[in-house]
């Protein structure tokens, strides 16, 4: 049985209805919270310079070792994900569909590949889908949540990245808008002003279900978020390089 399964048996315990728990693990994902702390299992290092035969020319910002993390939907079974970015040159060049400032190498394992600065630990976190349900049902979300706090506690530090887990909401965004405007360059569809929001919003829910966050964490800039999504059939196939990056600014 997994993670959820045992969630749902000590759900049903609890004296939660079955369609309550069951609406609520549909807008459930396992997350794996990395932190620097103590706290967690080793998992993978922040910073320093991968020692790999190819030169990725990017900053580098964290490796994932897959086999130590606890098992997420989709997640390798073995070796590495390293994750590159240069935030300040990807935030308006990814916006035009360039990816050339970001980066998903994996690496298989037995290849040594960390010169690191610090160490990251993991632990197993609930990642709830924000899809607006009405007051009667938040409440129910609100006690589940709870309860899966309990089941799957964060841990203290700050959190150095998450891996897996839904796509953010300003992310998700950004995607829509990207995937609309290129299928209106196409020539594929027209969007009139006045129903862009709207067109938005529908395309936003249809990509909810094809994509998931592969990596989300602060940059060293208080700025800059960094983003890499994935969708679910290319995690599937390790198509790693079709990993998109989408990289944030708040003032």
């Amino acid at each position: 049985m997994n993670d959820q399964g045992r969630f749902r048996d000590a759900a049903l315990a609890a004296g939660f209805p079955d369609d309550e728990v069951d609406r609520f693990l549909g807008r459930l994902r396992l997350s794996i919270r990395l932190t620097a702390g103590a706290d967690g299992v080793p998992a993978g290092h922040a910073g320093g310079t991968p020692r790999l035969p190819v030169d990725e020319g990017l900053p580098f910002v964290l490796s994932v070792d897959c086999a130590a993390v606890p098992r997420i939907e989709g997640l390798p079974a073995a070796g590495s994900l390293l994750f590159y970015l240069d935030h300040e040159k990807d935030l308006l060049a990814a916006a035009e569909g360039d990816q050339s400032y970001a980066r998903v190498v994996y690496v298989p394992s037995g290849v040594e590949i960390d010169d690191p600065v610090s160490s990251l630990r993991a632990t197993i976190v609930a990642d709830l889908a924000d899809d607006h349900q009405d007051d009667e049902d938040e409440d129910e979300g609100d006690e589940l949540l709870a309860l899966a706090g309990e089941f799957w506690p964060s841990g203290g530090g700050f959190p150095t990245a998450y891996i897996g887990g839904h796509v953010d909401d300003q992310v998700l965004t950004s995607i829509a808008e990207q995937t609309l405007a290129g299928r209106e360059k196409a020539g594929e569809i027209t969007v009139p002003i006045s129903g862009w929001y709207s067109a938005v919003a529908r395309e936003k829910q249809r990509l909810a279900g094809e994509w998931l966050t592969l990596a989300a964490f602060p940059t060293d800039d208080e700025f800059y978020s960094g983003s890499f999504v994935i969708r679910y059939d290319d995690l599937a196939a390790g198509r790693f390089d079709k990993a998109l990056s989408v990289t944030t600014f708040s003032e």
